[in-house]
């Protein structure tokens, strides 16, 4: 008689990935979803309502400049904007912050602590294909989501040319709350949030050492920003003073020789004590070094570059940092 053989076992098949993962991580996605509706619609509040009612309150101040203690304007819509901007920055600041903490501590760090990690890698997942699931989808809600608010935040700004007490372009929150960086700056903290988990295996390290990461970048970033651009140099005689205009890099004199010197913050020569002063110094003119309006952009992009260049560098050892643990 021909003996039996038992049919090979058919191999489970691999679970899909994307709906695991949303089922994993549900509340984090309901609540980033909440926060994006929240200041999406105060954002589009700020731009419109807000900065329409303050730009007729300055209007009104502005035509009885010659007694404002009776101008017949609106005080609180002038309040009510700087609040609601001051706010709607902050919020879209704390982004990369907040996405870093997540991934840190929920992405990553929560699953290798509990070991669920290993349960993965035992239906038919590889640990690559795994890190790049964890990695894929959050990554394209964290850019959505961020360059939303960013776009939105930038239009509010730009909205507010009638409002005396708008921020200029160099002001540092409006700066980078309005610009791609801070896009990059929340896909980055998503990256090294992760990395974070996955070197210390433990949710609330995880946690911490993602924000501090991005803390970190965040600082070293603004830091180097004056000078990610060629600045322009403006010369002012010694009646005028410093031109400070634009987002001043550094200020001070130039010699007559040519050679520049540091300000003695005396004023300029129209004070009658400063003469004497600059006559000792052999100053001939002030200089300042400054970045204009249509630096902008350039500051922006360059920032953003330097930025994914982090990211690429956390994905790329997160991934080797994977392999070399699973062989």
């Amino acid at each position: 008689m021909t003996a039996l053989t038992a049919p090979a076992p058919t191999p489970a098949p691999a679970p899909h990935l994307l709906r695991w993962l949303i089922r994993l991580h549900r509340p984090a996605l309901y609540i980033w979803a909440a926060l994006i509706v929240v200041t999406t619609a105060t954002l589009l509040w700020l731009g419109g309502p807000l900065t329409d009612d303050a730009a007729v309150a300055w209007r009104e101040y502005r035509a009885c400049s010659s007694q404002p203690e009776l101008c017949p304007y609106d005080q609180d819509a002038i309040i009510r904007y700087k609040d609601v901007y001051n706010y709607a920055t902050i919020a879209v600041l704390t982004l990369p912050f907040l996405v870093a903490a997540w991934a840190g501590a929920s992405l990553t760090g929560r699953e290798l602590e509990n070991g669920t990690d290993r349960l993965a890698w035992t239906q038919s997942v590889s640990p690559a294909r795994w890190l790049a699931a964890k990695l894929a989808a959050p990554a394209v809600l964290v850019t959505a989501g961020t360059g939303l608010l960013v776009l939105l935040h930038h239009l509010a700004w730009s909205a507010a040319g009638k409002i005396d007490t708008a921020k200029p372009w160099h002001d540092s929150p409006t700066f980078f709350a309005g610009g791609p960086v801070t896009v990059a700056l929340a896909l980055t903290g998503l990256l090294v949030g992760a990395l974070a988990g996955l070197v210390l295996r433990r949710s609330l390290a995880g946690l911490g050492a993602g924000a501090v990461a991005v803390a970190g970048l965040w600082f070293a970033v603004w830091q180097a920003m004056p000078y990610l651009w060629p600045a322009k140099t403006r010369i002012s005689s010694l009646a005028e003073g410093p031109g400070l205009e634009g987002d001043a890099v550094g200020y001070g004199l130039v010699t007559t020789s040519g050679d520049r010197i540091a300000d003695p913050n005396c004023g300029g020569t129209f004070i009658p004590e400063c003469r004497p002063v600059m006559e000792r110094l052999d100053a001939a003119a002030y200089y300042t070094d400054y970045h204009p309006a249509s630096h902008y952009w350039p500051l922006q992009l360059t920032a953003t570059s330097i930025v994914l260049v982090v990211a690429a560098a956390a994905t790329l050892i997160a991934f080797r940092l994977v392999k070399r643990r699973t062989g």
